[in-house]
């Protein structure tokens, strides 16, 4: 990978919806062998797909929250019920396996509090060798903007 190969990544991360003939335009190639490099790139999975970023009070989930959850025990099976648990819910943006004080964080994102309380209650809490849940509500979000930019979105 080389710089030119950075600099496509850098602008496919700000937006993955650009035509071809702007982004050779961005990074000073003519279309033909930045496509051929895009294409190298997806085919080396360095880049893993295109999504479009919702707004989540847009589509009724207005509340993040960020849940520190501990095993009871960590065990292959534990751990393995566990993570084929929390990827079936819907509500779970990201769950992240980590070191530290939790053995997982995940991003919730949900209607309200009632909504997360529920969620809390009901699923996160009864999924196999869940010992404890904390949970941290998101007050505002902030965005990094486009590199070099120095401002910030939120």
């Amino acid at each position: 990978m080389d710089e030119v190969d950075r600099s496509i990544l850098a602008v496919l991360e700000q937006n993955g919806r650009i035509s071809n003939n702007e982004l050779a335009a961005r990074v000073g190639l003519s279309p033909s062998p930045c496509l051929r490099r895009v294409r190298q790139l997806e085919e080396a999975g360095v880049i893993r797909g295109y999504r479009a970023l919702i707004d989540p009070a847009a589509v009724g989930r207005s509340l993040r929250v960020f849940a520190g959850v501990r095993l009871v025990r960590h065990t292959r099976a534990d751990v393995i019920a566990f993570e084929r648990g929390i990827i079936q819910l819907p509500e779970v943006i990201a769950c992240h396996h980590i070191t530290g004080n939790f053995d997982y964080l995940l991003q919730v994102e949900v209607a309200d509090l009632p909504a997360y309380e529920d969620f809390h209650a009901n699923q996160l809490a009864a999924l196999p060798g869940v010992a404890t849940v904390t949970s941290y509500v998101t007050m505002k979000t902030l965005s990094p903007a486009p590199h070099g930019s120095g401002e910030v979105r939120q």
